[in-house]
C-alpha cells in the first residue's frame, strides 16, 4: 500500500484501483478539538480538488479536499458517533472515506511521507 499527502493536508492510502483518504496529523493538530465530521454519500463521483467532506472542529469548520477523482464507495461510520476519531489516530481510523480511482496517474502530483513532512517543517 502507498500513502501519498496534498499540500491542503489530506492523505490517500492505494491498495490497487482503491484510495482510503482522511486528512493528516499537522491538519487536525491545527483544528483542535474535532466536534463534527460530514463524509461524502456512497456513489459520489469527486474530481481530484472537489469538495468532499466537512470537518467541525471548536476553532473552525474546514473542507476536506478530493486528492483523487473517483466515486466514493464508502464513508466511514464510525465519525458519526465518534467524531474525535479524527483527534485520536487521524491517519488509520480517523479515516473519511474510500474511493475507487477513475485516473491512477493522479498520484504523481501527489507528494510521499518524506516530501509531505519536509512541506509540513516549512509551515
Amino acid at each position: 500500500m502507498s500513502r501519498y499527502f496534498t499540500q491542503d493536508h489530506e492523505w490517500i492510502d492505494v491498495d490497487g484501483e482503491t484510495g482510503t483518504v482522511g486528512i493528516s496529523d499537522y491538519a487536525q493538530g491545527q483544528l483542535g478539538d474535532i466536534v463534527f465530521v460530514e463524509v461524502p454519500e456512497d456513489g459520489k463521483k469527486l474530481t481530484k480538488g472537489d469538495d468532499a467532506a466537512v470537518v467541525e472542529s471548536v476553532k473552525a469548520a474546514s473542507d476536506v479536499y478530493s486528492p483523487v477523482s473517483g466515486t466514493v464507495i464508502e464513508g466511514n461510520p464510525a465519525l458519526a458517533d465518534d467524531p474525535a476519531l479524527v483527534n485520536s489516530d487521524p491517519e488509520g481510523e480517523g479515516w473519511f472515506y474510500k474511493i475507487t480511482l477513475s485516473d491512477p496517474s493522479e498520484l504523481e502530483a501527489l507528494m510521499d511521507e518524506s516530501a509531505y513532512e519536509a512541506f509540513v517543517a516549512k509551515l
